[in-house]
């Protein structure tokens, strides 16, 4: 007992090591590429400097190591295998009566810690960096002008409304002002307003026309407001308010990748996008994503393990690692495809999300049944 659990950390430490090398390496190769297509497109802004871009590249790195972890598990893990069976370790053992699932319980335990701490704390760091970056990836060498190009200029937001009727809806409509623009005292600030205030049927229950319309806390204030009720008669010019849950944060966000959100914040933000009117979609599919990551991690780990056990003196070594690195990458067109699906609605959120690394698992698994007990 003593030497199988000693086995089992030994192969452990062995996967780990070379698991977290290959990340540093992908991630360090992924990164160099990145760099120099971002010194490509500065190179006709006069403004982005070496430091700017080389800052952009450096906050884009814990989202590069997230997206090819499951590869570096892949890739590790066949390493490291492959070189315990080279060394006749792993052919040792097995002859000796320990099992392959004795010593590879430390190897997926390790990829699946490995997905957890990514999804629990790199992932909000992550998201954080790569908000960073797209902020002054947009600012410095896209000149893009953010949600005000939506719509031909104009906002569109959806959210409750209980001032006429109690499950009432409010579509609001105006063209968003820049921050430089925005006076004292305001953080956002909409022109040429329009508001559509509905029933819960959408049945039109008043309209609003105003020059603009200021968020403050937890409110949106309506200046110079005409109203024109149920009748289409316009009313004399007034103040309005009413009662909101919209944030700036929250209104720029909407329009964001759900990349740049934190994995703890997507539940309380995926809920206020669903009351607002937004789809959440994405927002359910990166979240459901990021919980899946550790099943897939161990799906990697057991895929490496099935196509790089096999004694060499057997041949056919290269056609197996081959092979391993096919069919992870086969996951990953499947996760691909299945995610784009999730997107469009034609499959369950948490279908497409789980789906792939629930394959994968159970494939790995039954490739290692008939190796082990075969």
């Amino acid at each position: 007992m003593t030497f199988a659990r000693t086995l089992m950390i030994y192969v452990a430490r062995r996967f780990a090591t070379m698991t977290v090398a290959m990340l540093a390496a992908l991630a360090g190769l992924v990164a160099l590429f990145d760099l120099m297509e971002l010194l490509r497109r500065a190179a006709t802004r006069q403004d982005a400097t070496f430091a700017l871009v080389g800052q952009i590249a450096t906050l884009r790195l814990p989202f590069v190591a997230m997206q090819i972890l499951p590869f570096a598990i892949l890739l590790g893990g066949i390493i490291a295998f492959w070189r315990l069976t080279r060394s006749s370790e792993l052919v040792v053992a097995r002859a000796a009566g320990i099992s392959a699932w004795g010593f590879l319980a430390g190897p997926v335990g390790v990829a699946v810690l490995l997905g957890a701490v990514a999804t629990a704390a790199i992932s909000p760091l992550s998201s954080a960096m790569l908000a960073r970056a797209e902020r002054l990836d947009s600012q410095f060498l896209r000149n893009t002008s953010g949600i005000s190009a939506l719509a031909g200029g104009r906002l569109w937001l959806r959210q409750a409304d209980a001032g006429i009727d109690p499950r009432g809806v409010a579509i609001l409509s105006g063209r968003p002002v820049a921050l430089r623009d925005l006076r004292p005292g305001e953080a956002f600030r909409l022109d040429d307003v329009s508001v559509w205030r509905l029933s819960a049927e959408d049945r039109p229950l008043a309209r609003v026309e105003a020059p603009s319309a200021v968020l403050a806390a937890g409110r949106w204030i309506i200046a110079d407001a005409v109203v024109f009720g149920a009748d289409r008669l316009p009313a004399p010019a007034q103040r309005l308010e009413f009662p909101t849950d919209l944030t700036p944060a929250r209104i720029q966000d909407s329009f964001a990748s759900p990349d740049t959100l934190s994995f703890w914040a997507l539940p309380d933000f995926i809920q206020v996008l669903e009351n607002a009117g937004f789809s959440a979609v994405r927002h359910r599919l990166h979240f459901q994503s990021l919980l899946a990551l550790p099943l897939l991690a161990a799906a990697m780990a057991l895929l490496a393990a099935g196509f790089s056990m096999r004694s060499s003196r057997r041949g056919g070594v290269g056609q197996m690692i081959g092979g391993g690195v096919a069919a992870g990458f086969a996951l990953f067109v499947v996760d691909r495809i299945t995610g784009e699906f999730g997107e469009a609605g034609t499959l369950p959120v948490i279908f497409a999300a789980w789906a792939p690394a629930g394959a994968g698992f159970l494939l790995a698994t039954a490739l290692l049944l008939h190796l082990e007990d075969g």
